[in-house]
């Protein structure tokens, strides 16, 4: 077997900011996924009840 080479991390990788300053985390990050999915969610829920529901 051949012996496995370590990577050296290159420094100030883990501390990189965007040029606005920004580090691309938002806050409203998960807050937004969760609201999202759920506004999705009801969006097909309705269309369902109303499928149910509609003159044939």
């Amino acid at each position: 077997m051949g012996r496995r080479r370590r990577r050296t991390r290159r420094p100030g990788r883990t501390g990189r900011t965007r040029r606005d300053g920004s580090n691309g985390a938002s806050p409203f990050g998960p807050v937004s996924y969760i609201f999202g999915t759920h506004l999705f969610a009801g969006f097909i829920w309705l269309l369902f009840y109303l499928g149910e529901h509609a003159h044939k």
